[in-house]
């Protein structure tokens, strides 16, 4: 397919910065990629300066694998397709002596910081509130602040204590050589900020940039965007205002306008042609955002044909809802053949998954719900994991943390904390600290010996892992750690421990099929595995929330929960955030290809009580004439009865039939 006028103006504009706001279904990945072939083919840019950013792995694999392949027989090696935090980490692994961390720092996943945050605060704090502080230190993080910063500009005494908790957990990760997901942004930032010959040398390194997704960047990755394209803005960022629904995490809306303001020789290019939607569904979209206030307005249109209406269902309950939505996807794929990965079914929370799934199963509808625990986030499998890296990397600090902890010893975060200062002095590791003499003999008796058995414990699996199949070391290594003993010990039911117990077998399992093989070849297979698209569903209907849907479309959407409090949520209402809710449902909206449907109930359970629902204000902002209210037109409700009964006899035939 060739290229549109403004998608052509877009890949051929190189000379000053560049701002496209592209549109759903618009084609923004091919301009991306067209556009890296054309610096690099037309205007003969080497591969190796030029960087493509986005914001999941998924989507950069997906972007490089595209690139590639406009590429085959040009000279493309060098060429950077990754994620923020991707490029951030390449920053620090070349700069690490500037950001004051050894070769070989790690990395703190979500849960290795939450577990630091917990252990710096008052024992007995409740869970929710240690997720509020770590997403009020996480935030600070994301708009560039230090903690000294952060104080001052802290409002109330929660922002206050996060302020210090701050503080104290940077000095943590400092200790253990580490850094967060937040700091693969934040340090580069400051580094390029605090060093003028940083800036030139990664300026001269990355001569064009490439941001995806722009509209869901913060603060500290605006600043990285600006620190490398410098006073040139040798830049082309492509986003969706109407697309920003992660202002919870950080994404700032405001970063479009500061970009006109920053550099005044910004062009932008809209791109408005849909190749995705029928005309129905793009003109409920265009009608329901026209409702938010724009900077750049702009006007999607298709040339598909018109559609069917969007069907809009009145149902008595949720249950009710769900019954409705799982026999009407039965009807749909029998009426037009479809495959059940044709269909998805799109709501605001996770909760709202669960009356679905039972009326899925009811009709024998296979279904796959995304965002569910996966198996190798789950936290018997992730203790399993940190043994196992640390046996093949002894510099491994967060692997070490973890497995210290797994099961929990007589070893805490003070001690942790003071062999984090002494494996810094020393310039080791926290493993390779923990095996000297002379740093144990630094620390209390009791710790120490605590300290000396691990390392011992780890030394004697390492030697098993030379020779010993890897299934069957994940069978030794739970039973020699004490984490088996654990597990029965912390689960309320027998039941609860045979699941967890058997998630550790499955692990175990899939070693199995790998045969023999080092602690090395162990963990080189973990990254494969933990890499993969976990998300696979095969040729099942799509279960997930709204916000999971971004970047995703199927012939058939299905929008349930459709009521004030749900879409928009109740928060959303009480704090004034009405835009970003209805950017939601204009994301969720533009999902379809053919046929949308939306549903709402008329009562809820709620806090115990049976409520009354209202429908979702952003029904009423969509055009009446685009709709088919279930209910209102008697003659359109009985045809589609009739239908169905006959879906439903002929179903029934089919099985005697047989």
């Amino acid at each position: 397919m060739s290229l549109n006028p403004a998608q052509r103006a877009a890949v051929e504009h190189c000379d000053t910065p560049l701002l496209v706001l592209a549109g759903a279904g618009s084609g923004k990945t091919r301009v991306i990629t067209q556009k890296i072939q054309h610096l690099i083919v037309r205007r003969q840019m080497p591969a190796q300066k030029i960087a493509a950013i986005t914001f999941t792995n998924k989507a950069a694999r997906e972007m490089r694998e595209r690139a590639n392949a406009l590429l085959r027989g040009v000279d493309a090696e060098g060429l950077t397709v990754c994620t923020f935090h991707s490029l951030g980490l390449k920053f620090l692994q070349i700069e690490h002596e500037a950001a004051g961390l050894r070769c070989g720092f790690s990395i703190f996943d979500s849960d290795d910081a939450g577990a630091l945050v917990k252990d710096l605060m008052p024992r007995g704090t409740s869970g929710p509130d240690i997720a509020a502080i770590r997403n009020l230190v996480s935030r600070a993080k994301s708009d560039s602040l230090s903690p000294e910063r952060a104080a001052e500009l802290a409002k109330s005494p929660r922002e206050r204590e996060a302020a210090d908790i701050y503080g104290q957990y940077q000095k943590r990760l400092a200790a253990f050589n580490a850094v967060d997901f937040d700091d693969l942004i934040r340090l580069p930032v400051q580094l390029l900020e605090q060093h003028e010959s940083l800036r030139d040398a990664w300026r001269e390194r990355l001569r064009y940039l490439l941001v995806d997704e722009y509209q869901d960047t913060n603060t500290a990755q605006y600043s990285l965007l600006k620190l490398l394209a410098g006073p040139r803005g040798a830049f082309t960022c492509v986003g969706d205002d109407d697309q920003s629904i992660y202002a919870w995490r950080g994404a700032d809306t405001a970063n479009i306008e500061r970009l006109g303001q920053d550099y005044p020789e910004l062009r932008i290019i809209k791109l408005e042609q849909n190749y995705r939607c029928a005309r129905r569904i793009l003109r409920a979209a265009n009608t329901l955002i026209a409702n938010n206030p724009h900077l750049h307005p702009k006007k999607l249109w298709s040339d598909h044909a018109e559609g069917e209406p969007i069907r809009v269902f009145e149902c008595a309950d949720a249950e009710s809802e769900a019954e409705r939505v799982a026999a009407e996807i039965a009807f749909l794929a029998n009426k037009h053949n479809a495959q059940w990965d044709d269909f998805s079914i799109l709501f605001r929370g996770n909760h709202q998954s669960r009356a679905l799934e039972k009326a899925l199963q009811l009709q024998r509808v296979p279904y796959h719900l995304s965002g569910g625990t996966a198996f190798l986030e789950r936290a018997e499998v992730k203790d399993v994991l940190s043994w196992l890296r640390l046996l093949a990397n002894p510099d491994d600090d967060a692997a070490f943390l973890r497995a210290v902890a797994a099961p929990k010893r007589e070893i805490g975060a003070t001690t942790l904390a003071r062999l984090g200062e002494m494996a810094n002095r020393l310039h080791l590791g926290l493993a390779r600290a923990a095996e000297r003499p002379d740093v144990l003999g630094q620390l209390p008796a009791r710790t120490a010996n605590a300290l000396d058995g691990f390392m011992q414990l780890i030394a004697a699996l390492r030697r098993a892992a030379a020779t010993m199949p890897a299934g069957d070391l994940v069978r030794k290594l739970v039973e020699d750690s004490g984490q088996l003993a654990a597990l029965r010990a912390e689960c309320r039911d027998e039941p609860l421990f045979q699941r967890r117990r058997e998630n550790v077998e499955e692990l175990a399992q899939w070693f199995d099929a790998a045969g023999k093989g080092s602690a090395g070849d162990l963990v080189a297979q973990l990254a494969l595995l933990t890499n993969a698209d976990r998300d696979s569903a095969g040729n099942a209907v799509r279960l997930m929330t709204l916000h999971a849907s971004k970047g995703l479309e199927f012939p058939f959407v299905f929008i349930v929960g459709v009521e004030d409090g749900l879409l928009p949520h109740d928060a959303s209402i009480e704090e004034g955030r009405i835009e970003e809710e209805r950017r939601l449902m204009y994301v969720g909206i533009t999902r379809a290809k053919q046929l949308l449907h939306l549903s709402y109930a008329r009562h809820a359970r709620r806090f115990g009580e049976l409520q009354r629902c209202t429908p979702s204000r952003f029904i009423d902002e969509l055009p009446a004439a685009e709709l088919h209210v279930v209910g209102r037109d008697a003659g359109q409700d009985a045809e589609r009865t009739r239908e169905h009964a006959d879906a439903a006899i002929a179903k029934l035939s089919a099985l005697f039939a047989d």
